[in-house]
């Protein structure tokens, strides 16, 4: 069960990174339609404005169209073959479910709880999907009929039909199981979903009655969860689900930014549900106490050669919010100071809080200045400089309780490794040294197919890979015999930053590269099964 649910968080990080980009151009957007930063070309009239316009709307699509994007997202990291074929099943299948459900709900809403001549919006539980008026079952619906139907492609698509009925094969019999199966799913959806709304409106009050201990609690479980993967789960329903207001904070923020940018009542009363975003401020402050400990507590000969990895790596972090070249370093030497880690950005974040600072900070510096400073720079100065300082007053904290147990706990932290061993982060080694390689009719071209060979020979073959997933900075992968894995050493001298393993599921770090590493990954490993297979024939033959 934990593997499945680590392969679904890995599966739902494709959409997610979407978001960056999209957020990032309504942001822009906003600011340059805002007259205290572009004076007269704000005007409403003027060819500026209209241009802005028209360049925001195409930013908002992600953002309205949420639910789909992440139903035909998740057939790329779950379904175990012909993935584009997955993705077009579950985008006819969605769209058939919310089809149905306002059919259903177009006769018998009243029998069901719903009234749906209601206009979408308010608190109707209403929405708009790909044009098609339905219940607001958020990215819950959208996970769970997306799940359902990669389940039926996995195990019907490969279903050999008698030869008259071959035309049915593949993905036309995914779809019409898929069919069948979403009138009874619509159904449920209808009775059911809206008492799952009256709860889901309960808790939003609960987390935010919550206050304080709430974010502190939210911030903790999002962070120390990182290293199972299980962390998506955690996140998910607040920044982009109904966790604590309708559509994701992500969504909520974006939509009521330049509301919140010209008003002047205090941020924290506006949007208190943007506490449960703060995640991102320990990614900036805490990494340079974290990397400041780690090079003060260096031997004295190695500290050159430690401040050149570690100011990139921190820089990563800083910048755009990729920590794991600092995390998975002490992750891998000293598991308890990750704990350690997760307590204190928890208890930034909850200060922060208690201080008024709320927004969509969940990524690094350019990322919060861009959605959050610079559009709300005019009414709520205070918000920034309180956020700046309870995080620089954090930069001391991580810093001497990290040095503290480094040199306490006599930690091999990059620098104070033994005479013979060499200085490195365990997730700043590049892959430099390219070579040619054969794997039957394959020529390994480039990086990318260089490192994915290397792996996919670190995991035993292409015969003892039963699952290839992914999420933002991770190969997942499920070997059939943990015993055929080669030592670590393998997997970081072809580029990978760090290896976790728990039985047959592994996760290889190998950074933002990951996607482009996955397909020359599962390309390799598809054409070495066609190989054998191949062989397998002859040698029949």
């Amino acid at each position: 069960m934990l593997k499945f649910f680590q392969r679904l968080g890995g599966a739902l990080f494709a959409p997610v990174l979407l978001f960056p980009f999209a957020g990032l151009t309504v942001a822009l957007t906003i600011i340059l339609k805002n007259p205290d930063f572009v004076g007269s070309l704000a005007n409403p009239n003027g060819l500026f404005y209209k241009l802005v316009y028209i360049i925001e709307e195409g930013g908002w699509t992600v953002f309205r169209q949420l639910p789909l994007i992440f139903a035909v997202g998740l057939p790329i990291g779950l379904a175990k073959k012909a993935h584009p074929r997955a993705c077009l099943s579950v985008l006819v299948t969605y769209l058939t479910f919310n089809y149905f459900i306002n059919a259903i709900l177009t006769f018998w809403g009243p029998s069901f709880g719903v009234d749906f001549t209601q206009n979408i919006g308010g608190v109707s539980g209403l929405t708009t999907i790909a044009g098609i008026k339905t219940l607001d079952t958020s990215i819950v619906g959208a996970i769970a009929i997306s799940g359902l139907t990669i389940y039926i492609h996995n195990r019907f698509f490969d279903t050999k039909l008698p030869d008259f009925l071959g035309i049915f094969q593949g993905s036309a019999l995914v779809g019409m199981i898929a069919f069948i199966a979403m009138i009874p799913a619509a159904y449920v959806t209808c009775l059911v979903w809206p008492k799952v709304q009256m709860g889901i409106s309960s808790l939003q009050t609960l987390m935010i009655s919550s206050g304080t201990f709430g974010v502190w609690l939210y911030t903790l479980l999002e962070r120390i969860l990182i290293p199972t993967g299980l962390h998506h789960f955690v996140y998910g329903p607040f920044i982009f689900g109904p966790a604590v207001v309708d559509n994701g904070i992500q969504v909520f923020w974006a939509q009521n930014l330049s509301n919140f940018a010209n008003s002047t009542l205090p941020l924290k009363e506006l949007f208190p549900q943007g506490g449960f975003a703060l995640h991102g401020n320990s990614k900036i402050f805490g990494a340079i106490g974290i990397a400041l400990a780690i090079y003060k507590t260096a031997r004295p000969e190695k500290k050159k050669i430690v401040s050149g990895l570690l100011i990139p790596a921190a820089l990563t972090a800083v910048l755009v919010g990729i920590t794991e070249p600092l995390e998975f370093t002490f992750l891998f030497i000293a598991p308890f100071l990750f704990a350690i880690h997760a307590v204190l950005a928890a208890s930034m974040a909850a200060v922060m809080y208690a201080f008024g600072v709320v927004g969509n900070m969940g990524s690094g510096l350019i990322e919060i200045a861009a959605i959050n400073w610079i559009p709300l720079f005019k009414n709520h100065t205070s918000v920034m400089i309180a956020q700046i300082g309870v995080g620089m007053a954090f930069i001391p904290i991580y810093y001497f309780v990290f040095k503290y147990c480094i040199e306490k706990f006599r930690l091999k932290t990059p620098g104070r490794e033994d005479e013979d061993e060499e200085v490195k982060l365990y997730t700043k080694e590049d892959f430099k040294n390219k070579k040619d390689a054969k794997n039957g009719n394959i020529i390994v071209e480039n990086a990318y197919f260089d490192q994915a060979y290397t792996f996919l020979q670190g995991l035993g073959g292409a015969q003892n890979i039963e699952t290839v997933n992914n999420c933002a900075t991770r190969l997942r992968v499920t070997v059939f015999d943990e015993t055929l894995v080669k030592g670590d050493s393998v997997f970081k001298g072809a580029g990978a930053h760090g290896i976790v393993r728990k039985g047959n599921a592994l996760q290889i770090i190998v950074g933002l590269s990951v996607p482009q590493v996955r397909d020359c990954f599962e390309d390799l490993m598809n054409k070495d099964l066609e190989n054998i297979d191949s062989e397998k024939n002859l040698i029949n033959a």
